[in-house]
Order: C-alpha cells, then structure tokens, then sequence
C-alpha cells in the first residue's frame, strides 16, 4: 500500500510540475508579442467605419465622423461617477492586482447557474486593456494575453491613474470616448454637475454602448441596467437606500442629439446588427464600408409623411407616435425604416419619463418592438383555413357567440364557472352583428366573430406556425395563447408584419428581410454579401386567394367607404387594418407584387386613443400617402389570380342551409344565368339553417360530415347563437325563386363610345384629352382609362354626367396606341371597349 501511495504521489508531483512548466511556457510564447503596455495613454487612431445607402453613394452614418473626447484630470471627476462606475465594472477595482479571482469565481458560477455571466468577469484593468491594446475576439490566448497584461499596467500605475485612463478613454457610444465627452453628448452639462441618476445611467453605458444607447430603441434595457447600478451601489455603501430609490424614480432627461446622421432608427439598427456580428471594437474601429438596402428618396418620404402625419393625429385621435417600414418583397430589402414620429424631437409630454410614461418616445424605434397587431393579424389565420380546403365563399354567422363552455350562451358564467372564469363573446367597433357572411367578407370588413370561429376551426397552433413560417419571430410560446389570438391577443414586431405579408405579395415564396447588401474592409476584402435566398413557406394557390381577399375593395364597402384610404381607382392593392380592442395600437399593412408597406399609429406609453375606428382614422391615411408614393417609383403590376376550384361541399361553394341547393344572384336573388357574373353567383341551401359545425368535422373539413355534432363542445354555443339571431331577424324559410337574374344581362351592360379621339379618323394629331360617353341603366361606379394597358385615370361615384373627359398630362407622342375605357355600374355589370388609334406629327 505504501509503495502505491509512494507511486501516486509522485504521479500527482510530475503533474503539476508539467502543468506549471506548461503554462509558463504558453504564456511566455504568447508575451512575446504582446504590446507595450505604456501605448495605453495613447490616443489609438481609429479606422472609420461609414454606412451607405443602397447605391453605395449616399452616406448616412460615418461612426468616427464626430468623435467627441474631452481628457479631464482625475480629482475633477465627480465621485458619484467613480463609484457608480466601480459598482456597475469592478466594486474591488482597489483590493486586486490587475485580475480578480474572487469575480471571476462569480462569473462562472453565474455562468453556470444561468447560462449567462455574472457580474465581476472581467476588472477594470482588463477592460482597459481590451480597449485600448487588444481587440474583441473570444479567444483562451486573447484572454491570456489581457491577463498578463492587466497586471504588468497595475505595475507600472497607480490605481487611480487607471481608472482615470477608464475613465478617459472608454466608449460610451454616440461617438463619446470618456466621461466628459459623454456628460455633455447626452445631457449638455460638465461631469462635475451630474447628478446620481445620470451617473449611473453614464455607468450603464460601456456595458453595451450601442445596444444601451440613450438614442437607442432598447430604453426599458438600459432603465433596468440603471437601476441594476444603482443596486450595486448601495450594496457597496456607495449610496443609501433613499439615494438610489430616489435616482431610479428619476427623469433623466436626455438631450436631442446631433442631426449627424441619414435615416437615424434605420442606421441604428444596421449598427445594432454590425455589432452583435463582428464586436464593439470591430464596428469602432475596422474602416468597415457598409452598403445597405436604403432607398434615401423612400425614407425622406416616409419620414415627411409620418412626421406631418403624427402631429394632425395628435390633435384629432391622441396619438402622438407612428412607424412605418417599406420592404421589397421580391428581395426582402428593407428599402425605408421610421421608428418613430420623428427621431430629432424631444419625449412628449415634458417632463415626462422615457420608457415609462412618454406618449412620444422618440428615439426607440418602434419598427423592432413588440405591439399588438389588432386585426392585422387574421390573414395568418385566414390564410392556414385555406391551407385546410375552407374557401372564400365558405360562410361563417356574425352573431353574438360565447366561446367560452364554463358560461351560459348569454354570456354569463355557468353552473361550472370557477371565480376566475372570465367569459368571452367579442363585438365589433360598433356593436352590430350581421349575420351570414363569407370569409370573402369577414376578412374584408375585418369583422371578429367569424375571424374567432375561424381561428377555432383552423386551429391556433396550426395558424401560429403559419405565422412563424412567414416570418414572425415573437410567438415562442405556443400554448399561452387562445382564440383572443386572431383578433391580436399576441405581440409581434412592425418589421416582421410588413416582412411577412411580402410572403403573400410573393405567392407563397418568403425572402427573409435583410438591411445590409454587403461589408467591405478597409482593403476592399468582401467581408460579408447578401444572397438572395427564396423559401416556399406557403402554397401559392392559398397566397393567390389571399391577394384575392385582401385587395377586393367591393367586399370592403359595408364597413369602410368605397374611397376609402385602402383604395386606390384602377388599381388592385391588398391591404389590411387593425385596431386593438382598448384602442391603443393602429395598424395597417398592404402591398402590391413589388412593394409592402406596413404602418403602425399610437403611443410610446400604450395610451389609448380616442377613436375606435383608429385604424382607418389614423394609419390608413399614412400608409395610403406611402403607396402611392411606391407606386410612381415602379413598374404597375398585378397580382395573378388564383384557379377557380368547386369545392364539393355545398357549405365550402357558401350555402349555410342543408340541401337541396340552388344558384342565385346575390343582387337580384333570382336565379342565377350564364350571364350573371361568378363572383356574385350565390349557391342557397333551402333547408335548415345550421352552424358549420353541424356540417363539417373541424379535423377534417373535406372528409364526412359529423355523425353527432354536440361531440364538438363549442356546437351548441354557436348553435345557439344563429338561432337566437335568426329569430330576432325573422330569416324566411328558403324557397326557389320563380325569376330568373334580369339585371346582368347583355343589353344592360353600360354602353360606352368614344367622343374624342374621333374613331372615324385614320390618323390623329395633338390628342390632348380622351373623352367618351357612356349610357348606363343603373348609377355607374366607376369609369377608368387606359392607353397601352396602363391605367391613366378614373372617375368613381357618384358619376353624374353621360359624358367624361379624361385630360392627359402631356399630348400622345406620335405612334400607334390602344386606348381602353372600362365602366362598372352599382349592379357590377361591367363593359369595355378598344379602340387602337394612330398619332402623327
């Protein structure tokens, strides 16, 4: 046993001896070029990183182009400041020789615990050397190196020498190297007048300058890291508890920065990507070039529309913030980014406190932050109904419907209702209900019972992935949401709305958004290139159907006006709003095949506006002035429409009654005739009317019908609900009509001929307007222009004169060209006519 013993041990002895020669020669060989460690009191000339629009010409940003640094001797820096960094980096900055063992302890046992840091990683010391010698790579040797270097500087100067070089030198972000530079870059004042509160604000910054930026959209982050500071200080004895209770109740006013800088919220997030991928130090000091997505005349636009846009809000619907995003949907390039009303103002109210109770936030972006998205959201919904064979014309009752089971169909709480039972039987904004409609209809007028039904037959973890699939990454947690989640119970991000509905612009393909088209270096290396990725993520027929729903103005008219914000005349834009329930975010987001634009109207503190109907009132009206600003810069284009399929189940073709089944049009109610147009073609069952439930099973909507439908718990609630409905509005029993339709017939269509141009001539010279006449036998609706299938103009109701004059801008050159009149009358009867003329000199 003795010799075993005798035999380990020296085992253990040639071990250690190894591993002690071993270090001490790594960390010889890595000394060897190590920097001098009295370079730390030099002035490092740092390489400009700049950040350009999308032609490469514009700049935007230039990182160093006003670099601030102000050096001020150590006695004058205030001690609130010292020890409010000390708490914040290094609480035993003057107990240690250049490392701290004990912090680096709690550093990996924080690591370990929580798979995150805790806080005493690395000494101030260390972090100086980083800084100022070293670089950002996470590598063993790089670490070594700072070591070793840490301790040979604590040789060479005094404690308060660095932390004065600390504080000298250190980036605070916003181009502000050292505390007095950073004292006046954010609160106009010399470091000696800072009071608790900014000081450990100043304190909060170094740990992520640009994450944590006071311009910076991430206000709540850097209010939590204040107060994390101010925490630490009274722990040290820094601070008493009313000292630090009182700087975190604190306005710490921010001053307006610099107007330094293009598209402020657009840069910052690009700088936000730039540091997260290649470091602070990196992004400081690398001369990267970055050429962006930016469309500079884009952003001068959207940020001019939303500014003028949001100050008329504030007085008529107090809702002092908006944001909007433009996307290319065949690039996923992000072509403009407004985060706010306007990045150069100051918070509103005055006084009041960013992040807690600002109704205008200026520098937070709200493009990147998480908001209810009201109805905006239904077309994910929609869209995973259509995946499972539901059908436009399939229809759905707008009654008053309790979905919760534990209550009565009145909406009370039941016989098994627990104390925290809360009953749910959602309304309009105005409180009707209508009836039968198709989700051609419900999606359009965004009504929220049939969006509820449906989300309910589609299925919420199924109309999730749908969501996640096209790109929104804020719903993690699948099982914290119910059937409030189509009518915007989740929180989703303005950047991932708008890049998502380009999934659908796109017929199915998704192309991830991106903001960067690529980074050189200073030698002109390519460091990092976009590569055009496109993923199917949706079926294209379903994407189709979609554009199909969300650009029919028609089906929009018994909610919004037939000019409405969503309109534009001859032209085919899907769009939709949303309005949460408390009146607290409006949205609206739309697009054509090479454009989506997604707009966003509140407050920063989540107050409610005034109107209920804020969507339409307040985001429309931005995102409609945005359009048609897009709409000049490209080419026009259509979206394709999707195949005409015949479902084989009557209530999938729209019939809510069991059978039999007949044809009529839904304008006459006669019978419907070979000349009645298809989309207004109305199949009608004429027995009992029935919720889809009873004819449908959920699981499988093309499969058989349900044998017993009270198996589905939510069947007699909304059975319950069309019956009471259909009592109170006394629908007559289905009979087959004895008329045939009269109304779309041939000789009804409106009848158009051309006044000038006279069509009789061969040859035509200085053509400066197109007039035409039309007769009509019912009100027109809408009467447009085209010349080479590009549309010229409209005129929509009321049209009161027979004959109409369409001016040109400019006289025709001379050529052969196809002039095209269209006429809609109120009935949907629609005419054309082509004459092709020749113009010469």
């Amino acid at each position: 046993m003795k010799k075993w013993l005798v035999r380990i041990g020296f085992f253990i002895l040639v071990l250690f001896f190894a591993g002690l020669i071993t270090t001490a020669v790594s960390a010889f060989w890595l000394s060897r070029n190590l920097p001098n460690p009295e370079r730390i009191s030099e002035r490092a000339v740092a390489e400009s990183t700049k950040i350009y629009d999308r032609t490469g010409k514009i700049l935007l940003y230039d990182i160093h182009g006003e670099e601030k640094r102000t050096i001020i001797p150590f006695e004058q820096i205030p001690s609130n400041l010292i020890h409010a960094t000390l708490a914040a980096e290094d609480a035993r900055f003057y107990q240690h020789t250049g490392i701290d063992l004990r912090g680096f302890a709690r550093a990996v046992i924080g690591y370990i615990r929580n798979r995150q840091a805790g806080p005493g990683g690395s000494t101030i010391t260390q972090q100086l050397v980083k800084k100022a010698l070293l670089s950002d790579e996470r590598t063993i040797s790089r670490k070594i190196k700072e070591a070793i270097l840490a301790i040979l500087l604590e040789r060479k100067y005094s404690k308060d020498e660095i932390l004065s070089m600390y504080l000298n030198q250190i980036p605070y972000g916003s181009n502000a190297y050292g505390i007095s530079a950073a004292a006046q870059t954010f609160f106009g004042k010399q470091a000696s007048e800072l009071t608790l509160a900014e000081a450990a604000t100043l304190a909060a910054l170094p740990n992520a300058p640009t994450r944590l930026s006071p311009y910076g959209s991430h206000q709540d982050e850097l209010a939590n890291r204040r107060n994390y500071v101010l925490d630490r200080m009274m722990e040290a004895g820094f601070a008493t508890k009313e000292e630090a209770t009182a700087a975190k109740n604190a306005v710490v006013m921010v001053i307006p920065p610099r107007q330094g800088l293009i598209a402020p919220h657009f840069v910052m997030y690009v700088r936000e990507y730039l540091q997260e991928k290649y470091g602070e130090n990196a992004v400081e000091q690398s001369g990267f070039k970055v050429i962006t997505t930016l469309d500079v005349d884009m952003q001068n636009a959207a940020e001019k529309i939303i500014k003028e846009s949001a100050e008329l809000n504030e007085k008529q619907a107090g809702a002092a913030n908006a944001a909007a995003v433009v996307i290319n949907p065949k690039t996923g390039d992000i072509l403009a980014m407004a985060g706010s009303a306007d990045y150069w103002s100051t918070p509103k109210p005055n006084g009041c406190k960013p992040g807690v109770n600002c109704r205008l936030d200026p520098h937070v972006n709200i493009a990147t932050r998480s908001r209810q998205p009201g109805s905006s959201f239904k077309p994910f919904v929609y869209a995973t109904a259509l995946k499972k064979g539901f059908t436009p014309e399939t229809v759905l009752f707008d009654v008053f419907t309790e979905f919760n089971t534990y209550c009565n169909t009145d909406g009370t709480p039941g016989p098994s209702a627990g104390p925290e039972t809360h009953c749910y039987h959602p309304q309009d904004y105005d409180s009707t209900f209508r009836g039968p409609v198709n989700l051609r209809q419900a999606l359009a007028q965004s009504l929220n019972v049939p969006a509820v039904k449906l989300l309910y037959l589609a299925g919420i973890k199924d109309s999730i992935a749908t969501a996640q699939s096209m790109g929104i990454s804020t719903l993690t947690d699948p099982s914290r949401y119910g059937l409030s989640l189509v009518l915007g119970g989740a929180e989703v991000t303005l950047l991932d709305m708008t890049s998502a509905y380009g999934v659908f612009a796109q017929d199915g393909i998704l192309h991830p958004r991106t903001a960067v088209i690529r980074i050189e270096n200073t030698k002109g290396d390519l460091l990092e290139e976009k590569k055009d990725s496109a993923i199917p993520v949706l079926d294209t027929e379903v994407a189709r159907t979609m554009n199909s729903m969300l650009s029919d103005n028609q089906a929009r008219v018994p909610v919004f006006s037939p000019s409405s914000s969503l309109y534009f005349p001859g032209k085919k834009i899907a769009a939709k709003t949303g309005t949460t329930q408390d009146y607290r975010d409006a949205w609206t987001v739309g697009y054509t095949p090479s454009i989506v634009i997604g707009v966003w109207v509140g407050n920063s503190d989540n107050t409610a506006m005034r109107h209920s109907s804020a969507s339409v009132m307040v985001a429309a009206p931005i995102w409609h002035k945005l359009m048609a600003y897009g709409l000049d810069k490209i080419p026009p284009e259509e979206f394709i429409a999707p195949e005409k399929k015949e479902p084989t189940k009557a209530i999938l073709r729209g019939a809510y009654r069991g059978g039999p089944f007949v044809k009529i049009d839904s304008v006459s109610k006669k019978l419907a005739t070979e000349y009645t147009p298809p989309e207004l073609v109305q199949e009608i069952g004429l027995g009992p009317v029935q919720s889809i439930l009873g004819l449908i099973n959920k699981d499988d909507p093309l499969g058989p019908p349900p044998t017993n439908p009270y198996e589905d718990i939510q069947y007699s609630h909304w059975q319950s609900g069309i019956d009471a409905w259909t009592l109170g509005h006394g629908i007559p029993s289905a009979t087959v009509p004895s008329e045939t339709d009269d109304v779309h017939t041939p000789e009804k269509h409106p009848n158009i001929s051309l006044v000038l141009p006279d069509p009789n001539l061969d040859q035509l010279k200085d053509i400066r307007q197109i007039t035409t006449s039309v007769n009509a036998a019912f009100p027109l609706r809408e009467v447009s222009l085209f010349i080479n299938d590009e549309l010229i103009d409209s005129k929509t109701a009321p049209i009161i004169t027979q004959q109409l004059t369409f001016p040109l801008t400019t006289p025709l050159a001379p050529g052969n060209y196809t002039i095209k009149i269209t006429a809609y009358d109120a009935m949907e009867n629609k005419e054309t006519l082509e004459q092709k003329v020749t113009v010469v000199k």
